[in-house]
């Protein structure tokens, strides 16, 4: 685990009285939470091997260093494997997962620093998209997280498209709290893809409302009227469908419809039948009239992607918005999570950790244990002195704590 990971985890156990003192169990280890989430996010990277060989990794835990590459220089991005040998010790941002990605450890971004597992790499990686986040802030409030400043305690929530991550309070509508909504588009993302904004009236979370159709819609429907109801449902997609309800050789003059004979009929040839029309879900969705507000983050089901169409007019504006990503369901974090678990075998993180003491003779694993105990004794002294200083607990001082302890432990290994 990333020194980071490793911080927020004890920082959370730090979040007890200060004049409480306890020790804890292995057991009680293993069933942290915070501990938990942090494995299913890393277990699906390699904490050994450099992801640079890979190419643009579909979806990798990801991380900055503020030591190497601070705000005002160009963002980077690291791999798990660098994170944990490149830099260990330095300042590290946690940037959960990221999609199509490459590690720039070493690259033209870090100046003579040289990775230390892959160092023959490009000088940059042109794909790579980055944000705000790679220089610790997030949300439209551009504030770090944690935030020592902000004195509302809320867990951020992150959008799949841009993947930036936003508190719900500046999300512009109200968080739903179900375990059936997996994901989150944030407002500026459904504004980019808007065609969004129809599946989300039908698919997402109300509110939805009853609207009159354009006038475009109007006069479509006018000519609709003199089919029979069985056949709108089955139309094609305009512009760019593989089929077409009008033949293109088919034009109005004046009010009458004048079509130009085909060479099959011309020569007498006999007619191939057409290519079968395709079903556009976009366009009946359309037709339906509902629409909701479209302000505001919207929150989706887990399988709401494969609701989305996919005929090829609605693949290219699935491109020319780029979010081609989202007809993939492997994509989602929860599938990359799943995919870790399988990887690293039937074990869950309680029988990975057990199993890796079982192979310690009883007085390694007692020491493990004391090690720990020790450590959040340490920290309960800490805080207790600035408690009785009468101080506020910083996220500085508890890195500082955590350099310390390190430090010393260094010493203690070289000694």
């Amino acid at each position: 685990m990333p020194a980071d990971s490793w911080k927020l985890f004890c920082c959370n156990q730090s979040r007890m009285s200060v004049n409480e003192e306890r020790t804890v169990t292995v057991q009680e280890i293993l069933e942290d939470e915070e501990l938990q989430e942090a494995y299913a996010v890393l277990a699906g990277s390699d904490p050994d091997n450099c992801s640079y060989p890979q190419g643009y990794v579909k979806r990798q835990a990801v991380f900055a260093c503020n030591t190497c590459t601070p705000r005002g220089v160009e963002p980077a991005g690291l791999c798990l494997a660098c994170t944990n040998h490149c830099h260990d010790g330095h300042d590290i941002f946690e940037l959960y997962t990221k999609r199509n990605f490459r590690c720039d450890c070493g690259n033209s971004k870090f100046g003579v620093f040289r990775c230390q597992l892959s160092p023959g790499k490009d000088r940059q990686n042109a794909k790579n998209h980055y944000n705000h986040n790679f220089h610790g802030c997030y949300c439209t409030c551009d504030r770090p997280y944690p935030d020592t400043e902000d004195q509302v305690n809320e867990d951020m929530i992150q959008c799949i498209i841009c993947e930036d991550w936003y508190h719900p309070r500046h999300l512009g509508c109200t968080v739903e709290d179900s375990e059936e909504l997996q994901e989150m588009v944030c407002e500026t993302c459904m504004n980019k893809a808007p065609f969004l904004w129809t599946y989300s009236t039908h698919i997402a979370e109300p509110p939805v409302v009853k609207v009159s159709p354009c006038k475009w819609e109007v006069e479509v429907n006018k000519e609709e009227d003199k089919e029979p109801e069985d056949k709108r449902s089955d139309e094609p997609c305009k512009n760019g469908g593989e089929g077409s309800s009008t033949s293109p050789s088919c034009q109005e003059k004046n009010g009458r419809t004048a079509c130009k004979r085909t060479h099959q009929e011309m020569t007498g040839l006999p007619v191939k039948s057409q290519d079968k029309t395709v079903y556009c879900r976009l366009r009946e969705l359309k037709t339906q009239g509902l629409e909701r507000a479209r302000e505001g983050a919207v929150f989706w089901p887990y399988h709401w992607r494969a609701t989305l169409c996919t005929c090829v007019s609605c693949k290219r504006a699935y491109v020319d918005a780029g979010v081609q990503f989202l007809l993939d369901e492997s994509d989602t974090v929860l599938a990359y999570e799943n995919r870790g678990t399988v990887e690293q075998g039937p074990a869950s993180l309680d029988s990975l950790l057990m199993s890796s003491l079982s192979t310690l003779d009883r007085v390694q694993q007692l020491e493990i244990v004391y090690q720990f105990n020790e450590m959040q004794t340490e920290l309960m002294t800490f805080l207790r002195q600035i408690a009785d200083e009468g101080k506020v607990v910083t996220a500085e001082a508890i890195h500082q704590f955590f350099g310390e302890l390190m430090s010393r432990k260094r010493r203690q290994m070289n000694s």
